[in-house]
């Protein structure tokens, strides 16, 4: 996303947050290990699905501060029900959920909805840069989930390509607070200096 913001919105990168990023993509190349045998079309889905998730967030922090965040989430709403209506029929047709799903398909409806509303006050508020780096606990609760759910555990890899990833971020972060910091004493120190 820091990538996207510096091409596309112009946002500032400075040379140690570009070698953040590069370090991230090592890391996500760590948790993927590249290669002929391990690629397959659900691979090819899943770039696809990042490269959507990023072009969001960039639209969204150019959506207008006048347009109402609730109205952001409530198209947003509506685009993926529509998706979802559209794309039932190829993958099976519908099935009446048990009480069960229905209540889990309510919990995540809602958990979405506050953490969509939550993501696009926090793009607004700053730059991209800046909020892109707690996107990385994504990672970590998916993980938590995995194991805990799916009884998934993450294999020494994973492990290791998560903490180059979240340690980028992190430093990704820091190099933003200290540049805001120097912009900050830069604007308040008075012409003559």
């Amino acid at each position: 996303m820091t990538l996207g913001a510096a091409l596309l919105l112009g946002e500032p990168v400075g040379w140690r947050r570009w070698v953040a990023i590069a370090a991230g993509f090592v890391g996500v190349l760590i948790i993927v290990r590249p290669g002929a045998e391990g690629f397959n079309q659900f691979s090819l889905l899943a770039l696809v699905s990042v490269a959507f998730y990023v072009m969001r967030e960039l639209v969204t922090k150019r959506i207008p501060a006048e347009i109402p965040t609730l109205f952001v989430s409530f198209l947003t709403t509506i685009a993926v029900t529509a998706a979802g209506a559209v794309l039932v029929f190829p993958l099976g047709g519908w099935h009446e959920p048990s009480l069960l799903s229905t209540g889990l398909l309510a919990l995540a409806a809602v958990t979405t909805l506050i953490g969509y509303q939550c993501a696009i006050m926090a793009l607004r508020a700053g730059e991209i840069s800046a909020v892109a780096p707690f996107r990385y606990t994504q990672m970590l609760w998916a993980m938590l989930f995995g194991y805990l759910v799916f009884a998934e555990v993450p294999d020494h890899e994973m492990v290791v390509g998560a903490t180059v990833i979240v340690l980028s971020g992190v430093y990704a972060f820091h190099r933003e607070r200290v540049r805001n910091r120097l912009l900050a004493t830069t604007a308040s120190a008075p012409d003559g200096l």
